[in-house]
């Protein structure tokens, strides 16, 4: 009877400092999702700040709990913060070489975010994977593709490849060629294309719109357009473009040739 009273008293002690470790990582836990969340919403909040910043420091506040809650809960089990950082100290190089590509992704989300390549809502395209910049955190950027699909993105990966940033400016200048029969009239061609861009209000006056002969292809002569716009307003543009130029073209008897050869017959 006694030895099963010393069994309980021995493990007493270890129940309950497993029961305050729970509590304190519940505790942790949520301070560390609440605090990041009101310092994202109060740096976002602020005019003059963009919402990157906003998320990045967000997710470096929740880190910084979620590591002091860890240590919290170490040393309730009789492990002290010097005794951690002396054995963290003497494995350097193996947790080194372990975590050398967190690390390497902590110091690239670093470096987005003083150089700022992109910001949050702004479509990029990063080593060929497009999409609209969601979150940006000390590990990972956050991208979703137009038809809404997630991907996560080491920092480290974004840092050390190419990256396109389509909404870095306010205007973009859209491209395009139409193809028109040999046979028919390019000034006339020309005409109805400036006059379909110059009533559309979305297309920026200066630089005016740009039509020029750019090309004798092998089935048509093609034209090239460029037009300079806002940059939230260039896939309709081109998609009402592309329309609004081929109806006008049938209006005006001018034709889109379908690809086709010419065979030419030698004499004798």
């Amino acid at each position: 009877m006694e030895s099963a009273i010393d069994q309980v008293s021995v493990y007493t002690p270890l129940i309950i400092n497993a029961v305050k470790a729970i509590i304190v990582l519940v505790i942790g836990w949520f301070l560390a999702g609440f605090l990041s969340s009101i310092v994202k919403s109060r740096i976002v909040a602020h005019p003059r700040i963009d919402d990157t910043i906003g998320s990045f420091a967000a997710s470096i506040v929740r880190w910084l709990i979620l590591l002091i809650t860890v240590i919290a809960v170490l040393q309730l089990f009789g492990i002290q913060a010097t005794s951690l950082v002396a054995v963290l100290g003497a494995g350097t190089l193996a947790i080194g070489l372990a975590l050398q590509g967190t690390l390497s992704d902590i110091a690239a989300g670093v470096m987005l975010i003083i150089f700022r390549p992109y910001k949050m809502g702004q479509y990029v395209d990063i080593g060929g994977t497009s999409g609209t910049v969601k979150d940006l955190n000390i590990f990972v950027t956050e991208l979703v593709t137009p038809d809404n699909v997630q991907i996560i993105m080491p920092n480290g990966k974004a840092w050390g490849t190419v990256i396109t940033n389509f909404s870095a400016h306010s205007t973009r200048r859209l491209d395009l060629t139409f193809g028109i029969d040999y046979g028919d009239d390019i000034d006339k061609a020309v005409q109805i294309i400036l006059d379909v861009a110059n009533t559309d209000e979305r297309v920026h006056k200066d630089p005016e719109p740009w039509v020029r002969l750019t090309n004798l292809g092998d089935s048509s002569v093609d034209l090239g357009v460029r037009l300079w716009c806002d940059a939230a307003n260039y896939w309709e543009l081109k998609f009402h473009m592309l329309k609004s130029v081929k109806e006008a073209f049938d209006a005006g008897g001018i034709s889109i040739p379908y690809p086709h050869s010419v065979e030419i017959q030698k004499a004798g």
